[in-house]
């Protein structure tokens, strides 16, 4: 019994090895980490090849901290500031942490000074809202992402990010549902989004 717990816990340890270093190299030889591959609005979506790989951190000119090259918080924050001219006031946190799970659907998220939705009760998911997914057994940080198309014929979006891992594409689609409290983005990962717009007001 000893022989065969510690003979999990050697498997255990070396799979998380093996997964922190193939998840920091580039396993795509088509590019090279700060290639540019997309773009939104004129905002450059940058590759990263492995998910966990880190590059210096990007600051503005006057030292607002738009995040970790090429990671996909940098890419959210780096478009919100050049493109929406947005500044976060709390400009550090992993992915998973731009969605305060203990706001209701419709309040101001105060650390990011945008309205947060809720999956599944949020208002129509709109054009540069960030997308926010939690985290997963293969990846603790979670994940952001914007909307960059809302087609309302077939009641579906399409994200841009970066990072989503070295043979990934840019950009996805997701089907959205309606029911009678609000809109849900059909991806079990997917806590809410975070809007520029109003929020709800209780007539």
């Amino acid at each position: 019994m000893k022989k065969f717990a510690l003979t999990l816990f050697l498997i255990s340890f070396l799979g998380v090895g093996a997964y922190q270093i193939v998840t920091k190299v580039n396993l795509n030889p088509q590019y090279q980490v700060g290639d540019e591959i997309d773009a939104l609005n004129g905002i450059a979506v940058y590759y990263n090849g492995g998910v966990n790989h880190v590059s210096e951190r990007n600051l503005s000119a006057d030292g607002y901290n738009i995040g970790l090259k090429y990671q996909c918080v940098e890419f959210i924050k780096r478009y919100y500031f050049e493109y929406l001219n947005h500044r976060m006031p709390d400009t550090y946190g992993h992915a998973k942490d731009f969605f305060d799970k203990g706001l209701k659907s419709g309040e101001l998220n105060s650390q990011r000074d945008l309205i947060q939705f809720s999956n599944g009760t949020g208002a129509l998911p709109k054009v540069n809202d960030i997308v926010v997914y939690d985290a997963s057994i293969l990846n603790p940080y979670g994940h952001v992402a914007i909307v960059s198309q809302v087609n309302s014929e077939t009641q579906s979006i399409e994200i841009i990010q970066q990072n989503p891992g070295p043979f990934t594409g840019s950009r996805e689609t997701y089907v959205m549902d309606e029911n009678q409290e609000g809109w849900s983005i059909q991806h079990p990962n997917i806590l809410g989004w975070l809007s520029q717009r109003k929020p709800f007001v209780n007539l």
